[in-house]
């Protein structure tokens, strides 16, 4: 099937059918039409697109992480530096959670729009490792991602597995670093720490060649990343989100979907398949 080529002006406009029709079904062929005219994609994924695998995300009233602790004292480097027990403590949970997670269908949906040869790389905020368990293969952890830990005095990576295996059977010590002692944490951005100048350079590079950005489960409220969509306008790409609430993009893209991820993701990577011809 061949597509029409590319026009960085137009926009898409769809009616809403009754009740009896497939909810948000118009916006699915839309979104999908917006993959397929595409040379470049580039998706930026948040919290939002893990929640349904049962990891909580930070903001939302009544079950985010900030909802009861202030981020700054628990979740900074300079709190973790002053308490680490603290730290490990208020991590805990939400690791019993991610240890626990498995890819939801808003994940495998991404990684067959990659197997399609729709989506080139997906930049994600989030420390889990369900993207690449999954089946993405081009993934840039700009966060960090728990699957490593770090030593703060010698610098020494190593697996975390142990560590998180230690933290959840109750270990109340701290973790040291095997080689010099130092305090260990997982290898994840904390409030204060720079982002990896490599790694966001990177994503950078890829947003610049974009001529498609997706948005998919980010309030698009914490900076760098938050500016990655609008790089991508600003080179006259589009731009499509998809996120159950507001962001500070919405009124710069070109489509926007309020839906689950579970729902509204493999919908439209099913639409995508079956335009080229490759149902499962």
């Amino acid at each position: 099937m061949a597509w029409p080529k590319r026009n960085p002006n137009r926009r898409f406009h769809w009616l809403r059918g009754d009740e009896s029709d497939s909810p948000g079904s118009d916006e699915h062929r839309a979104a999908s039409q917006l993959l397929l005219e595409s040379r470049s994609t580039v998706v930026l994924t948040g919290a939002g697109i893990s929640t349904p695998s049962g990891i909580p995300d930070f903001r939302s009233p009544g079950s985010g992480l900030w909802e009861f602790v202030d981020p700054a004292d628990v979740a900074s480097i300079w709190g973790f530096r002053a308490d680490p027990a603290r730290f490990y403590r208020w991590i805990r949970p939400l690791a019993a959670k991610m240890q626990a997670a498995q890819p939801n269908p808003a994940h495998r949906a991404l990684a067959q729009l990659e197997e399609l040869g729709l989506v080139h790389t997906i930049v994600t905020q989030n420390i889990d490792d369900l993207h690449t368990q999954a089946g993405s293969r081009r993934v840039l952890h700009l966060h960090g991602q728990t699957q490593q830990a770090v030593c703060l005095e010698c610098g020494q990576s190593q697996p975390a597995q142990e560590l998180w295996q230690s933290l959840l059977q109750g270990q109340e010590s701290v973790p040291r670093c095997p080689a010099c002692g130092g305090l260990v944490k997982p290898d994840v951005v904390l409030f204060g720490e720079a982002l990896p100048p490599a790694l966001l350079a990177e994503a950078q590079q890829a947003v610049l060649r974009c001529d498609l950005m997706v948005v998919a489960g980010s309030s698009l409220e914490v900076m760098p990343a938050a500016d990655l969509p609008l790089l991508a306008k600003r080179r006259g790409a589009r731009l499509l989100i998809l996120n159950l609430g507001h962001t500070l993009a919405d009124s710069r893209a070109d489509l926007v979907i309020r839906e689950d991820l579970a729902v509204s993701l493999p919908a439209i990577a099913a639409l995508c398949a079956q335009a080229l011809g490759q149902e499962e």
